[in-house]
């Protein structure tokens, strides 16, 4: 029989090989830019303004030097849709009533505006905080209500704290790689933290989770089946029995989002793009990180964790 869990030090290295260096990005990004992500209106603060031109008179350059009179010469500039519908979103530093009134009038010098079609927005660097303690403190509580729920359920199993463990570190695995990719967008390519990618972070750790649980609850059934069999036999059968159940399951997501990403709109594609890394991540590591780990635990492999011998555990069996 195959083994996956032997070669257990090669996905660790792989794992090592992505995580590092993503660490190190965000550190650059960090010590380059002063955060570790490039964070968009939603949590910086600021204006978001739809504008719409009658004509062609308005160009990027122009509209970039309005907004520097009024020392905002940091904004963000896109056009929207097709070149002959004029339309643009700017984003900008946050300003009162008054300013941005005076703003709308000297943009309109550039080319006449359609009033009927001006949208402003003005968000609060608050709502942004408040949605990333939010978030922080789901996945502490997803956390916590994991390891609780596996520790109860798999009690009848040796050590069942272990797999509550194993299950949150690739969960902060998955993380921790989809943090990175979105660091390194952002250096790369703009990409900006919003409200979406916080819900595609508590998507992965909510798949992760189901993936990885999977596989220990087909770990548990096999234990008392197979009496006698060393420890890592039993995890390799786990795995390769539910394998295609994981695989299959993702790779219909993965599908979907691809047609998505081809097809889809300017607006969601990024929101699809770290979910699709996160998926992907989600699936490696409960496959190759959680039951690894749970074989390198067994085996005392862990520096500085204390482990039950073996013997001892089949015996409680």
């Amino acid at each position: 029989m195959f083994s996956l869990v032997q070669k257990r030090r090669w996905f660790f290295l792989i794992s090592a090989l992505v995580i590092v260096p993503g660490i190190a990005i965000m550190i650059y990004s960090w010590a380059t830019t002063g955060q570790l992500f490039r964070m968009s209106i939603d949590f910086e603060g600021g204006s978001i303004y739809e504008l719409k031109f009658t004509n062609a008179g308005a160009t990027e350059a122009g509209i970039r030097e309005v907004f520097g009179r009024y020392d905002d010469e940091n904004v963000i500039i896109q056009q929207l849709g097709e070149v002959v519908d004029y339309r643009w979103s700017v984003r900008g530093s946050f300003v009162d009533q008054s300013v941005s009134s005076q703003l709308v009038r000297d943009l309109g010098q550039l080319a006449p505006l359609d009033l009927d079609s001006l949208r402003i927005e003005r968000v609060s660097a608050t709502v942004g905080q408040e949605v990333t303690r939010a978030a922080f403190v789901a996945v502490l509580v997803v956390a916590a209500v994991v390891t609780g729920f596996i520790v109860i359920a798999f009690r009848q199993v040796p050590n069942a704290f272990r797999y509550g463990v194993c299950a949150v570190l690739a969960m902060v695995h998955d993380v921790l790689v989809v943090s990175a990719v979105m660091s390194l967008a952002g250096l790369l390519f703009g990409w900006e933290v919003d409200a979406l990618f916080l819900t595609a972070v508590l998507t992965v750790v909510g798949f992760s989770i189901q993936d990885t649980i999977v596989l220990f609850d087909r770990i548990r059934e096999n234990i008392p089946k197979h009496l006698g069999q060393p420890y890592e036999t039993i995890v390799n059968r786990s795995i390769l029995e539910t394998i295609h159940r994981s695989l299959a399951t993702q790779l219909n997501a993965f599908f979907i989002m691809i047609a998505i990403l081809i097809f889809g709109g300017e607006s969601i594609k990024q929101f699809i793009a770290i979910l699709f890394v996160g998926l992907l991540t989600g699936t490696y590591s409960s496959i190759f990180i959680a039951v690894p780990l749970l074989v390198a635990w067994e085996k005392g492999e862990i520096p500085f964790v204390n482990r039950q011998p073996l013997e001892t555990a089949d015996a409680e069996v």
